[in-house]
């Protein structure tokens, strides 16, 4: 099994934490809504710039802050591609997984800048930056995460496992 995502980079710092990345005073408005305002704390025009299959490239512990999966989804629902990070919180990590949304972790962000093309090989844990034609390692994932990210998340991965529609 292979999972190959190539996007261009978003680049954000050290300790993006939940709350900017899903500022809490939105939370009670549909996800499309919630959305709107992502990384809005850091980057105002961040919901109308990013595209489908984007990837986030940050530094250390992106995803601090609360266990709500709000975070996730609302990066879900602007379909980024995958995270990289130098590290992340775990619980962040996980959530993550669940939802289907890739995340890998990289020793140094600061080689990959913002608009670069890169891809990211989850199997391998490989990331070619095709804009400096470059390639760095980051985490592999396992298969089964893989097929879970590729199933939309821990739900759908499940339901497969048991058989259930």
């Amino acid at each position: 099994m292979s999972f190959i995502i190539r996007g261009r980079v978003w680049k954000y710092g050290n300790n993006i934490n939940t709350d900017i990345i899903s500022p809490g005073q939105y939370m009670s408005l549909p996800i499309e809504k919630q959305a709107e305002h992502a990384m809005e704390a850091i980057d105002p025009t961040f919901h109308q710039k990013v595209q489908p299959g984007d990837i986030i490239v940050a530094g250390d512990n992106f995803g601090s802050g609360s266990s709500r999966e709000t975070a996730q989804m609302v990066l879900k629902h602007h379909q980024i591609g995958a995270i990289v990070a130098n590290s992340f919180a775990r619980i962040f990590y996980r959530n993550s997984i669940n939802v289907g949304l890739p995340v890998v972790e990289m020793a140094d962000t600061s080689l990959i800048q913002e608009g670069d093309e890169v891809e990211i090989d989850l199997l391998a844990g490989k990331i070619i930056n095709h804009t400096q034609e470059k390639e760095y390692a980051g985490t592999k994932l396992p298969e089964h995460l893989i097929e879970m990210v590729k199933l939309g998340g821990l739900e759908p991965y499940l339901a497969k496992k048991l058989g259930i529609s």
